[in-house]
């Protein structure tokens, strides 16, 4: 009951976010805003940023797209925490699946105890795996896409594409992330994805604070250059919400 019902809230919550993320259109998009109904769900993990450096910033200097273009046409909630297990898997891991997990974060092939929001949506939709998509820059992170449970394992499994090619073959950069991410919206038009950058995090972790601040700021902007593309494509206007988090800061 309770996974049933984090997917449902998470549809409710998109469909708040969407309605007040409309409500500053123009005129001319009128018949769109009255219309509104949440037909694709997007979430998008900026991986370890802190406060700090982001919302806590009142100049907001790394995050410009966010808090000046994107802030503006929807809901901010600060007050986020993770109060379970601050690592990339564990809290990926809660994201998808509702549960806090302690689960191996060093790349081995540990798969979630639960099943996902996206074999939920690939069951009872029935659409092909096509239409659920784990699209991450970290390898380790294809372990989203199935679970331990015996009910559910090997099944309604969404297509993902992590890091260099899956579990074990290592990180890639975020840009061609990015890069596949636009692929795969244009060419497949999924319904429900997850998209991971590994930065800032990678950065924070080799001590690299040029990096981490220049991670905040790359992320920002392959935020904006998506939320670009869902809005100048039909099938995503007006029909999806965009959920930007991150999985621990």
């Amino acid at each position: 009951m309770l996974k049933t019902i984090l997917y449902i809230h998470l549809l409710l919550l998109g469909i708040s976010c969407g309605k007040n993320s409309l409500a500053k259109k123009d005129n001319e998009d009128k018949d769109i805003r009255d219309n509104f109904r949440t037909r694709n769900v997007i979430i998008l993990v900026v991986d370890g940023p802190r406060y700090s450096e982001t919302w806590g910033d009142s100049t907001h200097q790394y995050i410009p797209h966010m808090a000046n273009d994107l802030a503006k046409e929807g809901v901010i909630y600060t007050n986020f925490q993770n109060d379970g297990f601050t690592y990339t898997n564990s809290g990926h891991t809660a994201l998808t699946t509702g549960f806090r997990q302690e689960i191996a974060n060093s790349g081995e092939k540990v798969y979630p105890d639960n099943p996902s929001i996206f074999q939920y949506f690939l069951k009872y939709s029935g659409k092909e795996k096509t239409s659920a998509w784990v699209i991450t820059t970290k390898d380790k992170l294809e372990i989203l896409a199935n679970t331990k449970d015996p009910e559910w394992a090997n099944k309604y499994m969404p297509s993902s594409d992590c890091g260099v090619n899956g579990i074990g073959t290592g990180y890639r950069e975020d840009i061609v992330t990015l890069q596949s991410v636009k692929k795969i919206l244009v060419r497949d038009h999924p319904n429900l994805v997850l998209i991971n950058f590994k930065e800032p995090d990678a950065s924070g972790h080799a001590n690299n604070w040029k990096g981490y601040l220049q991670g905040i700021r790359d992320t920002d902007r392959y935020v904006w250059e998506i939320w670009n593309l869902i809005n100048n494509d039909s099938t995503y206007k007006g029909k999806t919400t965009f959920i930007i988090t991150n999985d621990h800061g």
